[in-house]
């Protein structure tokens, strides 16, 4: 049974560009599909992704239109913009190098690097 995480700092913006990449998509729904991809691990409360969404907005990541839902209701669909996709491929990049670096010290035995 997974149990739920705590995201690193900074994490929440790439999780979120990464699925918006996909493409577009309302803000409930990135939060589904971060949930159901990690097995339940991630879960994003709404206290946490929309002021996510605004501050990736506000620094031109993110582009949004009013749009229906499969329900009918009206939700804020958002999309990458040139400058999103971009940050997303340079955060992807970054993470990964951090990740390798935390996987060979986490690979070390006690008495030093295998």
């Amino acid at each position: 049974m997974a149990t739920k995480s705590d995201l690193p700092q900074g994490t929440l913006d790439l999780l979120i560009l990464k699925v918006i990449a996909l493409g577009p998509v309302h803000g409930y729904a990135i939060a589904q599909r971060l949930q159901q991809v990690s097995g339940d691990v991630v879960q994003v409360p709404q206290g946490s992704l929309y002021p996510a969404l605004h501050r990736l907005e506000n620094r031109g990541l993110l582009a949004a239109d009013w749009k229906d839902t499969e329900t009918g209701r009206e939700a804020k669909f958002y999309r990458l913009t040139r400058k999103g996709r971009s940050a997303l491929h340079a955060e992807t990049a970054s993470w990964r190098r951090l990740s390798d670096a935390v996987a060979v010290i986490l690979r070390m035995s006690e008495a030093g690097a295998e």
